[in-house]
């Protein structure tokens, strides 16, 4: 019988989570009781809330649920701590390399405005990589529920501080609202700067989205993509071009995409040679980090050890770490498949 080897010890990089949705749940009870915040009862249990955001009724709840977490967020030293424990967290599920995605307009009214709230964030984001060792850098996102000038302007404060840690633009939030094309100037402003584009698609509606983001945002990476499994000929364009999707499973059943973790089709974008980079989403509203995206893999696709380390380099190959940074996380997956 073959040596099952543990998922934590595999190099990985992780592409797709978000800013607050990285907090522990422990913190976020600590920071309320801080602040005084009345959290909903969703987010005070002992287990994560029950979500189905296939309607829009679902997606407010999941917004709001989202919304008062991030009120907890009120000082620098909430955003250091959050920043340090997802790195810990990374870190322990064997993650090498961390984008982490965030809008940092929702923190602006705390923290001062745009810029400071940005600048606590890099210094955060630069003391956590320094003091843990895990190589992070920051994804900033748009809010497609929001004017597209409001886009243009992050955009170009993402370019403006690409040299303090920023890597790539992306755009969240509900994708059944504001159409991709309505972002392409942002995008192309982000694009010219050098920053990976990285828009959501493919989550809550289906292949058009993902090609959406191809041909009117010219993504290098989409944010989810499992629909684009619905069209075989969007799998093709997407396996020839090397886009890499950064497919979240627990999320994906938690939001009621897919009925069960079986359903999630990843071996239908695995065979079809789509590069995935498999990330946690939101841990604190669905309960699972790093690691367990792999082990439902694992359990639920049958993938064996030779192709979980091939995930595993998927996601390092659809990084922006620099050269070395890859070369290094490679090889470790090498040892851990061999060792």
């Amino acid at each position: 019988m073959a040596r099952v080897r543990d998922i934590r010890e595999l190099p990985k990089a992780h592409l797709h989570l978000h800013f607050t949705g990285s907090m522990r749940p422990s913190t976020l009870l600590e920071l309320a009781d801080k602040y005084g915040v009345r959290l909903p009862d969703a987010l005070t249990g002992a287990e994560p809330p029950k979500l189905r955001a296939t309607d829009e009724r679902g997606w407010f709840r999941f917004q709001r649920l989202y919304d008062a977490a991030r009120s907890c967020l009120r000082e620098p030293e909430d955003i250091q701590r959050l920043v340090r424990e997802a790195a810990e967290e990374d870190l322990r599920d064997g993650s090498g390399w961390l984008e982490i995605q965030v809008d940092p307009t929702s923190y602006a009214p705390r923290l001062g405005g745009l810029i400071p709230a940005l600048e606590v964030i890099l210094d955060a984001v630069d003391t956590a990589s320094r003091e843990t060792g895990l190589g992070m850098r920051v994804l900033v996102a748009a809010n497609r529920m929001k004017h597209p000038l409001d886009a243009r302007t992050l955009a170009r404060l993402a370019v403006r501080y690409a040299d303090r840690g920023i890597v790539g633009f992306g755009l969240s939030n509900d994708e059944r609202r504001g159409m991709a094309r309505d972002f392409d100037r942002a995008f192309a402003i982000a694009r010219d700067g050098g920053l990976l584009a990285a828009p959501h698609g493919g989550e809550l509606t289906g292949p058009a989205s993902v090609r959406d983001c191809l041909d009117d945002l010219h993504a290098a990476r989409i944010g989810h993509g499992v629909r684009a499994a619905e069209d075989p000929r969007l799998l093709k364009r997407l396996a020839d071009r090397g886009v890499t999707c950064e497919v979240c499973p627990a999320s994906n059943v938690a939001l009621g995409v897919y009925e069960k973790p079986e359903d999630v089709p990843l071996r239908t974008l695995f065979d079809a040679g789509v590069p995935m980079a498999l990330g946690a989403d939101d841990p604190l509203l669905f309960g699972s980090r790093l690691a367990a995206q792999y082990e439902i893999a694992r359990e639920h696709h049958a993938f064996d050890d030779a192709e979980l380390a091939e995930l595993a380099r998927q996601s390092i190959r659809g990084s922006a770490a620099p050269v070395d940074v890859r070369e290094k996380l490679l090889s470790g997956v090498d040892a851990w498949l061999s060792g």
